[in-house]
């Protein structure tokens, strides 16, 4: 062949060349490119996928955000709710406080009395003792009394007229006082019988019935006799009169001393041959004395 035509087939391969490098650049460029689309699917697909995942999740959080919502109102209100509470303890613990305070003083108040108490019951203690024995004391003086009485009444002896001698030795000191109240009755009888003499003879006849009166209140006595015992601490003193002599309880008793009125007695207790008669005066008791006469009143 000639130069001329191998020039055009050259040209020709040249092209073809070209055209097979350029088509296997195209494909290559190709295969790189829908490499890269189908990268960029898959890319997209993920993308997407985890844009439905975040459009979920973005659900999801709206409803936790709602949810949150309706929960922070609730908070919120529980809060305001917890607030006015937390304001009503405070106000309860200022007055808890105030009643505390007031507390503890009243605490110390009844300390201060349960020591006062403490020590009033210990004084009461102490007095109740002092009492008991006072008390034994007094028993015992009591049965001393008793025994005392026990002899006064083997000691003492009836006398007529209802009149009692305390003892033998006493007897010789009334012997005078009782002859003259026994001549004083028997005079003014017999004055007494005299006058009715004297008005029977200017006055009319008197039945029967009216003369026994008379006569029997010329014969009332009364009864006369003397202090044996005086105790100014139970304020009572004891007579040589009693149920044989015809006293009675309730019977008044007036008190003498050298024929001066001192005051009267009430016959309370009444024994065979004596009695206890009680101060009708608180006063009575620093002035009667042992021996001092005594004189029944009138009922």
């Amino acid at each position: 062949m000639t130069e001329k035509a191998k020039a055009p087939v050259i040209i020709l391969i040249v092209l073809i060349i070209i055209a097979i490098i350029l088509a296997g650049g195209g494909f290559y460029l190709f295969q790189i490119e829908r490499k890269k689309n189908l990268e960029l699917q898959d890319k997209l697909e993920e993308i997407s996928t985890k844009q439905r995942i975040s459009e979920a999740k973005l659900d999801e959080s709206k409803k936790v955000i709602s949810e949150l919502q309706v929960k922070y109102q609730e908070s919120k209100n529980n809060m305001e709710i917890l607030t006015k509470d937390l304001s009503q303890e405070k106000a309860a613990r200022q007055e808890a406080l105030s009643q505390m305070g007031q507390l503890k003083s009243d605490l110390e108040q009844q300390k201060a009395a349960r020591v006062d108490l403490e020590n009033k019951f210990d004084q009461a203690q102490a007095e109740m003792k002092r009492n008991r024995a006072q008390l034994q004391e007094l028993v015992s003086q009591k049965i001393r009394l008793e025994a005392k009485l026990g002899e006064l009444e083997k000691k003492t002896q009836a006398v007529e007229l209802g009149k009692i001698v305390v003892s033998p030795e006493t007897a010789a000191e009334q012997a005078p006082e009782e002859k003259a109240k026994k001549e004083k009755p028997a005079k003014k009888a017999k004055k007494a019988k005299k006058k009715v003499k004297k008005e029977e003879v200017k006055a009319e006849p008197k039945t029967q019935s009216a003369a026994a009166e008379e006569a029997g209140a010329t014969n009332i006595s009364i009864l006369e006799g003397k202090v044996l015992v005086v105790n100014k601490e139970y304020n009572f003193a004891v007579i040589n009169l009693g149920q044989k002599d015809g006293v009675g309880i309730g019977d008044i008793f007036s008190v003498y001393r050298n024929n001066s009125y001192i005051g009267d007695i009430k016959v309370e207790k009444v024994h065979d041959s004596m009695a206890a008669a009680g101060f009708v005066s608180d006063d009575l008791a620093g002035r009667i004395s042992e021996g001092d006469n005594v004189r029944q009143k009138a009922k």
